[in-house]
């Protein structure tokens, strides 16, 4: 007798159909063939041990069992559930009307329970996709899987629980959330505010221009500064994820088995400096999404940016520009989103305290060690953070002031403001912020008056600006302008946007000594 169920296997963040035929004969033998993983051949055991538990006894027959197509591996124990209906339909066990109307994932325990799995909402997006009735999970994936729309989601605690539906002994209500209402009683959530942040009116001010423009940002300072503090706090002043970016995220975050609902608010990621390559952008012997797919339409903080190795810094840059990442193996190409915003934060020079004004710790480092210590950035990376901010430490006055500073909902309501603008600048050119400009767009968007030329011209020639700085200076002022309400960009916009290009100066190493 030959009996197919079906399931699906994640490729990227998207899941492919798999048909798991069962071949049964009179024997005891049992072989699996289209290319399993270890995980995957175990599921002989558990299965096994399953079906004692439950009563079903010895099957007494032989079982060819083929994952098709079978040229995809196979990975993971998500296939246990799959196979075991499909071999108790082939011993009769199991009615087989219904076997094509539902896609059916799970692993087993020993005792016959479910357990959560990976890559529930992708796997609920392809049964959609593929015409099916519903899809049948784990319990702990149900909330996860229903918010596919038009689609019956059960979740199952047991396999005699999925046994018994099958074969219609229960009926059983699929699960349902209201999408809307979750997304919108918890996406404006937050346990941080940036009322907490004393002092740092500059460093403020430079997040609100960064976040208002889709710009990446580099906070460089002192130790006890408040870098991360104010890093930490940028998503609650970041527009809402809409509806369709939470699912984009969420199915991110599904495939890495790191949520099992909706996410609602933008991620934000912070990996220690000793990350490897492969964990930053994703990839690995079976591909799995980085930290910057993690990250998408969130923030990704890289804290101390110096110490993470050269190699992990520098395969951030093709991501940065192209917004994806491209992971390549022998048999297959992979694709994850990394359209995410760039906060960096690190010290000036080895001891931390250079550039500081009225301190008890007074730099002890030379100009060859500052620019020793800043060269371990590399030049083609600051070419991607249009703000870089000095940030000097918080005086014991502005600790103690009593007096609440700005809310991070004033502020974000003029970042939506003038994403809203924006929005409406570059409606038809498949662009969304100010940061993705190209130089043609900044030929038309960012046309300067008299004042604003003279003023440009001035500082990158007194200033000794690169010329890398010279597109950077002119996003920022742009973004500065749209905050301001002004359509045109004038000589005190571009004045506030040379402020925020430390780093482009000649004289870093040696100003302040």
């Amino acid at each position: 007798m030959l009996i197919k169920t079906y399931g699906a296997a994640p490729i990227g963040v998207d899941a492919v159909l798999i048909t798991v035929e069962v071949h049964t004969t009179p024997g005891y033998d049992f072989r699996m063939v289209g290319l399993p993983d270890n995980a995957v051949k175990e599921s002989h055991d558990r299965i096994v041990a399953a079906l004692m538990v439950n009563k079903f006894g010895h099957l007494n027959h032989s079982f060819i069992i083929n994952l098709a197509p079978a040229d995809i591996k196979k990975q993971g124990s998500a296939y246990d559930l799959t196979i075991a209906i499909a071999m108790l339909a082939g011993t009769e066990k199991i009615k087989t009307t219904h076997l094509r109307e539902y896609m059916i994932m799970g692993e087993l325990s020993l005792d016959g329970s479910l357990q959560p799995i990976k890559g529930a909402l992708p796997f609920a997006l392809c049964a959609k996709q593929e015409g099916f009735k519903g899809i049948i999970v784990p319990h702990q994936n149900a909330q996860e899987a229903a918010i596919v729309e038009g689609l019956a989601v059960y979740g199952m605690q047991s396999l005699m629980e999925v046994v018994q539906f099958l074969n219609d002994e229960t009926v059983m209500e699929p699960v349902h959330i209201d999408i809307e209402k979750e997304f919108e009683d918890t996406n404006q959530f937050f346990e941080m505010d940036f009322s907490e942040v004393r002092g740092q009116e500059n460093v403020r001010r430079a997040a609100e221009i960064a976040v208002a423009g889709g710009h990446n940002m580099l906070m460089i300072g002192p130790p006890g500064a408040g870098k991360s503090m104010i890093a930490k706090r940028i998503p609650t002043i970041m527009p809402s994820l809409t509806l369709e970016e939470a699912l984009e995220t969420t199915k991110i975050h599904s495939v890495a088995g790191l949520t099992r609902s909706l996410i609602t608010r933008r991620p934000f990621r912070s990996p220690h400096h000793t990350i490897s390559d492969v964990a930053l952008v994703g990839g690995g012997t079976n591909p799995m999404p980085g930290e910057i797919s993690l990250a998408h339409n969130g923030v990704l903080f890289l804290d101390e940016l110096p110490e993470y190795k050269r190699s992990a810094l520098e395969v951030l840059r093709q991501p940065l520009e192209d917004r994806k990442i491209c992971i390549s193996r022998a048999k297959m190409t992979i694709e994850y989103p990394s359209s995410f915003m760039l906060i960096a934060a690190m010290n000036p020079c080895p001891c931390g305290h250079y550039g500081e004004i009225e301190t008890a710790h007074p730099c002890t480092c030379s100009p060859l060690q500052v620019k020793k210590y800043m060269g371990r950035i590399s030049g083609p990376l600051l070419d991607r953070i249009d703000i870089q901010c000095y940030i000097q430490s918080v005086k014991y006055d502005q600790l103690r002031n009593t007096q609440p500073a700005e809310s991070s909902a004033a502020i974000r309501e003029r970042v939506i403001k003038a994403r809203k603008i924006q929005q409406a600048r570059f409606a038809k050119l498949g662009i969304y912020c100010n940061a993705q400009m190209t130089p043609k767009m900044l030929r038309t968007f960012c046309v300067l008056d008299t004042k604003g030329e003279e003023a440009l011209r001035y500082a990158m020639t007194k200033l000794d600006l690169s010329a890398r700085a010279y597109d950077r200076i002119l996003k920022v002022a742009r973004t500065i302008a749209d905050l301001a309400g002004s359509a045109e960009i004038a000589a005190v916009h571009i004045a506030e946007a040379i402020g925020y290009r430390n780093l482009d100066r000649s004289d870093w190493a040696e100003r302040g000594r």
